[in-house]
């Protein structure tokens, strides 16, 4: 996985050198919509250029209103102008290295991965073989399963827009992808990162130990045939992968000539992904009898579904009204769950067709910002979800286990087995029942009845495992101890003592802010209720501080500084408000402190530079 560089003596205080080829090289979103020079008030839409191939957005802004107005005749400055990330109307990026979300250290991450894998094998995995677990779920997970990066699964019908929807990440082709209005994508494709493109074959990528594959063997030689894995440099895939599939087509006769279980394969894939990504075409809402059934492999994997329809633009208002609602009534009948399944609109084209429809732009704009969220939460919550996987699979196994040993103990000892097999294989529900009664398992935790029935006649009762108290014990203790020891680690992230030169490095001579502070009475123009807390607008500020992703309830200088630079204040003005709002001297910004910087940066939009105190008055301090 791709990790960000240690935390350095910047991030405290983010205007210290303010010269240097760091903040030369800082990347951020807002960089696109800002200029350091001026601060427009909106940012809009001006067409674009097209530059090797790709169409590249321009933009342009009004200047804002009101800001060299005299502070005398204004007694109130005017509010600072929004600057949330706006989403782009082409294709963009998202997921440049200075706008991805802040990543778990890489040896913390490591640490955990290797945490997990010592407690897996010593404590989980014997439960798992004991019992078979292998010839009912899945078999038993390697080092390269459980150190693996996310991992995203694209299902769709063919033409949905799978295959460009990578494309649109990655900004680019990968090897071996094809776009067309047939069915083009014939194989499951693994697109990884790579110094280099290549691709590796299906045979190669599941005995190869760098590759979290290796248990799709179990699925023949006619699956790994239509496998590959696809490298390609790319910023996003340094943090994730993506699974493309082949396009679900409707009939027996696909299933038939694919000469393995395309179900149990997106099963397999499905368990090991971090999110998965059910794509539908605006005009083609039908579902599929495989299609249905690769659905209904997902069971016990909803919190990682998202429904995407794609194509939006290519349908008017009204239409996408009534397609939205005709899909949600398709997905009613097939997933069978009480709560509703979040469906998101979107339009991911390489290049925007002329026909398509500008009435709901902002609307699909706004769907896919949320989805593409979603997607760079993925790297900074890899560690837990690790963490969650193992617990998930731990109950799994351990509910596997008390099945497998009941049916055991059900068995007579001498005459009549197999007539004793068939009744407990006729009656499974009521022993479903008997075991949650006895172990007091929760019903949900319960394989299908009829899934588990089917597998159960390839075997003979008497050959099943006793139930073994060391063993369960050893995996409820994992459960019970272990997990829950790796979980404090990052229960809540705390943010790092600072050292002393680090909490702010402008405690040195104040000559250095001797030009800002040539007014003998800094304030003079202004009332002095702007001088007090209460006139601190935080409907404003708070909005804007949370977006930024606070941790324990405050940011640190390099979190803030993107936002800060794009007010347009030169880097000797924003120190000084730093140094004013950072009252505690700890090198972090919480909400209070947040909104007293924003608030002296209007007023410097205002009165200017020498408007400034010297020192924040007492009254500015929301205890005082």
């Amino acid at each position: 996985m791709g990790y960000p560089p240690e935390k350095n003596d910047q991030d405290a205080h983010p205007y210290m050198n303010g010269s240097s080829s760091k903040e030369k090289q800082q990347d951020h979103l807002y960089d696109d919509q800002v200029s350091s020079s001026s601060r427009p008030s909106s940012v809009g839409y001006s067409g674009g250029s097209k530059a090797n191939g790709h169409y590249r957005p321009s933009f342009n802004g009004s200047p804002s209103s009101s800001l060299s107005s005299s502070p005398s005749t204004s007694r109130h400055p005017p509010p600072l102008p929004s600057r949330q990330p706006s989403v782009m109307t082409t294709r963009q990026n998202t997921f440049r290295e200075g706008s991805r979300p802040p990543l778990p250290p890489k040896d913390t991450y490591d640490q955990v991965c290797r945490d997990l894998a010592s407690i897996y094998k010593k404590k989980i995995r014997p439960l798992e073989t004991t019992y078979n677990f292998e010839g009912f779920h899945s078999a038993p997970l390697t080092d390269s399963d459980i150190s693996a990066k996310p991992m995203v699964l694209l299902l769709g019908q063919y033409s949905t827009g799978k295959t460009t929807f990578i494309k649109h990440l990655i900004e680019g082709d990968y090897p071996g992808s094809h776009i067309g209005v047939e069915p083009t994508t014939d194989r499951f494709v693994a697109v990884m990162n790579g110094t280099t493109p290549r691709v590796i074959p299906g045979n190669a990528a599941a005995v190869s130990a760098d590759l979290p594959f290796r248990g799709l063997d179990r699925f023949g030689q006619a699956f790994l045939s239509r496998f590959q894995v696809s490298q390609c440099p790319s910023p996003l895939l340094e943090n994730m992968t993506l699974i493309d599939t082949p396009g679900i087509l409707a009939g027996n006769k696909q299933r038939i000539e694919r000469g393995y279980d395309f179900t149990k394969t997106i099963e397999w894939f499905a368990q090991r992904s971090d999110l998965i990504l059910l794509f539908f075409d605006s005009h083609k809402l039908d579902i599929s009898d495989e299609f249905k059934s690769s659905i209904y492999a997902l069971k016990g994997q909803e919190e990682k579904i998202r429904v995407i329809l794609n194509k939006s633009d290519m349908v008017d208002q009204q239409q996408l009204m009534r397609v939205y609602g005709a899909l949600m009534w398709s997905l009613g009948k097939v997933i069978q769950t009480p709560e509703v399944m979040r469906v998101f609109l979107g339009s991911f084209w390489l290049h925007r067709p002329s026909n398509a429809f500008e009435d709901c732009r902002a609307l699909l704009e706004a769907e896919q910002a949320d989805l593409l969220k979603d997607l760079r939460d993925l790297p900074r919550n890899a560690s837990i979800r690790k963490v969650n996987e193992i617990v998930k699979r731990a109950r799994q196994a351990k509910v596997h286990a008390y099945i497998i040993g009941h049916l055991r103990k059900e068995m007579p000892t001498v005459f009549g087995k197999k007539s004793k097999q068939r009744e407990l294989i006729k009656d499974l529900s009521s022993e479903f029942l008997k075991v949650q009664q006895l172990y007091s398992v929760p019903a949900g935790d319960f394989p299908s009845v009829a899934e588990f029935r089917k597998l159960l006649e390839a075997y003979k009762f008497e050959n099943f495992a006793k139930i073994r108290e060391p063993i369960l014990a050893t995996a409820e203790e994992a459960l019970a101890v272990d997990l829950p020891r790796i979980m404090s680690q990052f229960h809540q992230q705390n943010n790092p003592l600072l050292e002393l030169t680090q909490k702010n490095p402008f405690l040195g001579p104040p000559e250095a802010f001797n030009p800002l502070n040539t007014n003998k009475n800094p304030g003079q123009d202004f009332p002095p209720s702007y001088w007090h807390f209460a006139s601190v607008d935080k409907t404003m500020s708070t909005p804007i501080f949370r977006s930024l992703n606070p941790i324990d309830g405050k940011i640190n200088g390099s979190t803030a500084k993107p936002y800060l630079v794009s007010t347009g204040l030169s880097v000797e003005v924003l120190a000084k408000v730093w140094k004013l709002a950072d009252w505690d001297v700890d090198g972090y910004l919480d909400e209070d402190e947040f909104a007293v910087a924003l608030h002296l940066i209007r007023a410097v939009e205002s009165g200017g530079p020498a408007i400034l105190p010297e020192t924040l008055p007492r009254s500015m301090l929301p205890f005082s």
